[in-house]
């Protein structure tokens, strides 16, 4: 009984959802030898008016398989390395906010303690894996429809 709740907890951990994605895109960028094929190359119907039913988590700009995968990559990359070429607009952004929220501490006199970090915390872990969980379908689908594009798509699998 012990082991099947670890396993169920470590199915569901953060650490195994950025593993699975970090691996999904790898797979992707090992499959995806010409990435410039996937260029002007559009997604399917149906997937596009499912995202933009539930949200896209990738730029809008971008609806097109390659705008997907360079968008899939940099974000494994910030996963693994950080998001070093954004450090100075991020400290920027959090200046900013800590201002707003001082402000807003002031206004409305609460103190630290009335905030739940362990409440905030759990909700953006929740979300977190959740956007993790829908950018490993998007790396996997990618890497399918690429191997649909170029005819290899029963090979490997």
């Amino acid at each position: 009984m012990m082991q099947m709740v670890e396993t169920y907890t470590q199915k569901n951990s953060l650490l195994n959802a950025m593993n699975g994605f970090i691996g999904a895109v790898n797979n992707m960028d090992q499959t995806v030898m010409v990435p410039s094929l996937l260029r002007d190359v559009p997604l399917e119907h149906e997937k596009e008016q499912e995202e933009r039913s539930t949200g896209n988590y990738l730029r809008d700009a971008e609806v097109d398989m390659f705008g997907y995968y360079t968008q899939l990559k940099a974000i494994r990359n910030d996963i693994q390395w950080g998001a070093l070429g954004r450090a100075e607009e991020m400290r920027r952004k959090e200046k900013e906010s800590l201002a707003q929220e001082a402000t807003r501490a002031n206004d409305n006199e609460a103190s630290e303690e009335d905030v739940d970090l362990e409440q905030l915390f759990r909700f953006h872990l929740k979300g977190l894996h959740g956007v993790l969980s829908k950018l490993t379908h998007q790396a996997n689908d990618l890497t399918h429809r690429y191997k649909q594009e170029i005819g290899i798509a029963g090979w490997g699998q």
